[in-house]
């Protein structure tokens, strides 16, 4: 099963909540920019898409690199304590989930729709019980319009460049066309006449972009190594 759907099927448990409910609570109170949590949980994504076993660890240490760089990167005097806030949250109330990176990630979707909730005149100090009985039913359109907001933020946290060479995973091999999945879950399916039938799904290998969207978001992809 596909990573992201088995996310997107995994039930809330109590525990679940109340991480959801603090981190959310927390970066709210510190007035955390939503749209840098959601950069945040686009990486979670990539890196579980890239290797599960390590998502976790290389997680928490994106989080270090944030704060540790956060003048140099950030786009506003205040991204830096966005990131530490982050950062903070994140290390106290998911540390212990580290090796169970789909629950992460599946916590942090819950995390973002929070804070979003919370910001339009939801009372901060509810009951956990009756938030998870009223937390809404996602819809398909609202799943894919998060995760294109989450593609854009990896898009712009990757900054994309023509003929740049990255990672991606092999999800599909039909005939000569051949699914790569990039930094971000993008996929692109492309013909690969000269390499497909030496490459295998699940596969990690290097491709070049060749087009670029006006969004940042890459077109089109070859094979190299």
């Amino acid at each position: 099963m596909d990573t992201v759907t088995e996310t997107q099927s995994t039930v809330m448990t109590e525990s679940h909540w109340q991480s959801a409910h603090a981190i959310a609570q927390t970066l709210v109170k510190q007035e955390t920019d939503v749209n840098e949590l959601g950069k945040t949980i686009a990486y979670l994504r990539s890196a579980i898409n890239l290797n599960q076993a390590e998502a976790g660890a290389r997680f928490f240490k994106y989080l270090k690199t944030l704060v540790n760089n956060g003048r140099t990167i950030g786009h506003s005097g205040r991204t830096l304590d966005y990131y530490r806030t982050i950062e903070k949250a994140c290390s106290d109330y998911l540390l212990s989930y580290q090796t169970k990176p789909a629950t992460m990630l599946h916590i942090l979707g819950w995390v973002a729709r929070l804070m979003r909730y919370y910001r339009e005149g939801g009372a901060i100090e509810e009951d956990l019980e009756a938030l998870a009985k009223r937390a809404p039913t996602i819809s398909p359109q609202v799943l894919e319009s998060e995760r294109q907001a989450e593609i854009q933020a990896v898009a712009q946290t990757q900054n994309f460049q023509l003929r740049q060479q990255v990672e991606a995973v092999i999800k599909t091999i039909k005939g000569k066309a051949v699914t790569y999945e990039l930094p971000g879950s993008i996929k692109l399916t492309v013909k690969e006449p000269k390499k497909y039938s030496d490459l295998e799904v699940g596969q990690v290998v290097t491709v070049e972009i060749l087009e670029i969207r006006e969004n940042g978001i890459p077109k089109k992809v070859q094979w190299v190594g």
